[in-house]
């Protein structure tokens, strides 16, 4: 018998798609106002769903005492090697103590000193009691009558018709249900892309890894698909990371000051560079001189310091704790071994995702996006998203002055039409495990991932483009069982529509900006003619990529118009 999707159309004034941290931020702000209907679309369930579902122990972006907001840009530029947007890194700034400040209005436990200030880590951190942060925003999120939340909902278009956003398409995630949600105004908070690599670990353990292996950049494929800009995607992710756990290495090297050392004892960390890039690459480095396994060096911290990193990893990375008393020697009795995760996409590390302007406003009328979907700032974190949500939250209702009426457009039926496609798929010989496996593979050998420590070439990069494509008639191909597997299914479709505009990048920026995080072998130094942003859009199913420059300074002015046949911004070069 045939399966067939039930249809729900629903109307709203603003769609959140993506109950992560920037949008519970976002539907808390929209909650103040009162004025508008928002759902929340979200593939999971928003009380533990996105980044912070673990918890954290630390506000990694905060503006401590004796420092400014411009302080924390001149970080993040430096760290970034110049590619970054100074305008919006500044709003973020900005914003980041107020939203700490109303987090803990509602119920944060931000650690303080006999003085009653703030316990900082480091000149940009502050520690706080993490595990219960997302369960906190979820409730902040929903605490209104005007927001409503669709948990279990996996959105995977967008509607638009003349470069105007006006609805979304997705399913239920549990049942045989497709919605389509007519809004106003759209928010795209999903994140970003992980998996789209081979993983550290192989096997039933393949999904421990740094990023949550459920974001697989939902956001970005929408847009692409859609005809949004988008912005260094080449600013590849890689995390520096405790070995096997794949734990943040940050609150033993911040909070312990623990040095990197080979496995002759030697501090390298200085010979490669402090940044975020370099320290991945200085132990990429040490492990192919065959000087590993490298070690953060913690062999002679105190027991109050080895109890205290005990709790912090509580916190957010149980597992590290459980290694360390399963070993029966903490970290006191034996340094730490790190190692780099694979490639992520991600915008809140790194530069990568939505070009958008001040407002974050994409260059789609009606859309915007906030926290790690959104590029251009990296450094972000969670402080950073929140903040990002906000700053949408408030330039959405500024647009929807002046955006009154409802209007519909035609498209579901094609796009329902494949998910049911694929719910009636005969099983093939290919499964939707072993097509991930392929994508991960290809990427890994032939687009810079962690066997080849980092590093591609152009002939590489033109193997995994035409392997990428081909994999596309393959997906047509797959079978779900339910919408459970039909999840899965378009969880891989995403990454696969990511992984050509990634390719596009990395070709496009023909040079070696960052260290670590990608190896040009083509072109093994830093250019000053790409001192710009390698941006792209794809139109008429190929990529184009254009070359925009350095936005420096403080606020700017819309980087770009709206017109009937595509968002163009001014000073760009497309090649």
């Amino acid at each position: 018998m045939r399966k067939s999707m039930d249809i729900k159309k629903i109307n709203t004034d603003i769609l959140i798609i993506g109950g992560g941290t920037a949008g519970c931020y976002a539907a808390y702000t929209f909650s103040k106002q009162g004025d508008f209907k928002v759902i929340i679309a979200e593939k999971a369930n928003i009380k533990r769903s996105g980044c912070l579902a673990a918890g954290v122990n630390a506000i990694n972006a905060y503006i401590t005492e004796g420092r400014t907001p411009k302080d924390y840009v001149d970080y993040c530029k430096n760290d970034a090697k110049g590619i970054v947007r100074e305008d919006l890194l500044l709003s973020i700034s900005e914003n980041l103590n107020e939203v700490t400040g109303i987090l803990e209005e509602n119920g944060l436990v931000i650690l303080k000193d006999e003085k009653g200030k703030y316990v900082t880590r480091g000149n940009r951190n502050i520690k706080i009691n993490g595990e219960n942060i997302k369960p906190i925003l979820a409730k902040m999120a929903e605490s209104s009558e005007n927001i409503s939340v669709i948990n279990h909902l996996n959105i995977t278009d967008l509607l638009v018709k003349d470069n105007k956003v006006y609805a979304a398409v997705g399913f239920d995630v549990n049942k045989n249900e497709a919605y389509v949600i007519n809004a106003r105004a759209v928010l795209i908070s999903t994140g970003g892309a992980a998996g789209i690599y081979r993983p550290n670990n192989p096997g039933f353990s393949r999904h421990k890894m740094w990023y949550p292996p459920f974001n697989t950049g939902g956001g970005y494929a929408m847009g692409i698909n859609a005809g949004a800009e988008m912005t260094t995607f080449e600013m590849r992710f890689i995390a520096l990371r405790c070995k096997d756990t794949i734990a943040p290495t940050g609150t033993i090297a911040q909070g312990v000051r623990a040095k990197q050392i080979n496995s002759y004892g030697e501090i390298y960390e200085n010979k490669y560079g402090l940044a975020t890039c370099e320290r991945v690459y200085g132990t990429t480095e040490e492990n192919k001189d065959g000087k590993g396994p490298c070690y953060l060096k913690t062999d002679e911290i105190s027991k109050e310091q080895e109890e205290d990193l005990y709790k912090a990893y509580l916190n957010m990375a149980p597992s590290q704790t459980l290694k360390w008393i399963e070993a029966g020697k903490g970290p006191s009795q034996n340094n730490v071994e790190i190692e780099g995760t694979e490639p992520y996409i991600v915008g809140g590390h790194t530069a990568s995702g939505f070009w958008v302007d001040n407002n974050r406003a994409t260059t789609i009328k009606g859309l915007y996006a906030a926290g790690d979907v959104a590029g251009g700032a990296p450094q972000k974190y969670v402080t950073g998203a929140l903040a990002e949500g906000k700053l949408a939250a408030h330039s959405i209702m500024d647009y929807l002055k002046n955006e009154v009426e409802h209007a519909q457009v035609d498209g579901e039926k094609e796009i329902i039409s494949e998910y049911e496609r694929y719910l009636n798929n005969e099983q093939g010989i290919i499964s939707i495990e072993q097509l991930e496996e392929s994508m991960q593979k290809i990427m890994d050998e032939y687009a810079g991932g962690i066997s080849k420590n980092y590093q591609y070439n152009e002939t590489g990069l033109n193997l995994a483009k035409e392997k990428i494509e081909g994999l596309f008639e393959v997906l047509k191909g797959l079978s779900a069982e339910d919408t459970d597997e039909l999840l899965q299914i378009y969880e891989i479709k995403e990454r696969l529509i990511i992984s050509l505009s990634l390719i596009e990048h990395l070709k496009a920026r023909k040079e070696t900006r960052w260290h670590g995080f990608s190896e040009n072998k083509s072109y093994p130094l830093e250019s000053k003619d790409f001192d710009l942003y390698i941006n792209s859009i794809k139109k008429n199913g190929k990529i184009k990529i254009i070359k925009r420059p350095l936005v420096t300074g403080d606020y700017q002015p819309l980087i770009f118009k709206f017109d009937d046949k595509n968002a163009v911004d001014a000073g760009g070069e497309v090649i």
